[in-house]
């Protein structure tokens, strides 16, 4: 069972059941496509943070990107959806690779606060050109896409716009993950001063692991302004950094579907306790310091245990053969 749960067609399975389930459970179809849109953002986030060692604080400035550039290309270019989102995926691939270029020439505590100031100095740009971004108001009446000369106003089926883009995109990442590209990326997690020593370009890799999940998390921040029908200046603070690292670390590292675990956990969890108590965001706390304490790769480590479990309890409870009949 074990062995099962690390192969990849079983975690892309995982990923296309969560899509078929969330209608099930799930009353509000804008909830569902936000923790496909988030879950997408958290798995783009673990490919640095999870694969790469990369602890970056800079995830919101490429989300809240792909909001305000979805934004200004259908209000004011009135572009299609399928020709925004492709150019939406490379201003947030260009974005990130700027921003990792100049980050990655540091290390620890320094690389992590410059990811820390870029966030801030997005966030201050995009408060300052409110001409472009709207300011603390967003971008107002972000439209939905159109199918057969209709807008998706339904929440439904909006949703299942955002789950076929969603497994699209989680195919990419899973593909990126696996490939040798992504098994280097583990050598440098693990090992950096190795790696380069074996001959590897390290910063060029680590400048294309930030091109790719730049340009991931922008596409899911194009469709969290489509799916709210706004682009606001929330989405590119600080914030929303937090928000998915959060998601990350809770789901687990290098793993893509525990990131969707993570912010699926993250959203639900939100939504509940919020309706119960304001202040829920202390239970949240304490539940990172737990998993920082005892669950160092996070839900999908509970899942594991819980399968080596089931696998176990046959085993232990099995006759031995000299002892049959």
């Amino acid at each position: 069972m074990t062995r099962l749960l690390e192969r990849p067609l079983v975690h892309f399975a995982l990923a296309a059941i969560t899509v078929l389930v969330l209608p099930l459970v799930l009353r509000s179809g804008t909830l569902a496509s936000e923790i496909l849109i988030y879950g997408l953002a958290a798995a783009a986030c673990n490919l640095l943070l999870g694969y790469t060692g990369l602890l970056s604080f800079g995830q919101g400035i490429f989300f809240g990107l792909g909001s305000y550039v979805s934004g200004l290309l259908l209000l004011r270019a009135g572009w299609p959806a399928p020709v925004m989102l492709p150019a939406v995926a490379l201003v947030g691939a260009a974005t990130a690779t700027a921003v990792g270029w100049l980050s990655i020439r540091r290390q620890g505590v320094y690389f992590v606060m410059l990811t820390l100031a870029f966030s801030q100095l997005f966030y201050f740009l995009a408060y300052t050109f409110s001409d472009l971004t709207g300011g603390d108001n967003g971008l107002l009446n972000v439209p939905r896409p159109r199918l057969g000369g209709r807008a998706l106003a339904d929440p439904w089926s909006y949703y299942a716009y955002v789950a076929v883009l969603f497994l699209a995109l989680f195919a990419v990442l899973q593909r990126v993950a696996l490939s040798t590209f992504g098994r280097t990326l583990l050598a440098i997690r693990d090992n950096e001063a190795r790696a380069s020593a074996i001959g590897f370009p390290v910063r060029a890799f680590k400048v294309a692991a930030f091109a790719i999940s730049g340009a991931v998390t922008a596409l899911a921040g194009a469709l969290h302004a489509m799916l709210i029908g706004v682009a606001p200046l929330s989405n590119i603070e600080y914030h929303t950094s937090e928000t998915l690292l959060i998601m990350t670390i809770i789901g687990g590292g290098a793993n893509l579907f525990a990131s969707v675990l993570g912010a699926a956990f993250y959203l639900v969890a939100g939504d509940l306790l919020s309706a119960i108590w304001p202040r829920w965001l202390l239970l949240l706390g304490a539940l990172l310091i737990a998993i920082a304490l005892f669950m160092q790769r996070g839900l999908w480590g509970l899942v594991e245990r819980a399968a080596a479990l089931v696998t176990r309890a046959p085993a232990e409870g099995a006759v031995p053969e000299e002892s049959r009949p």
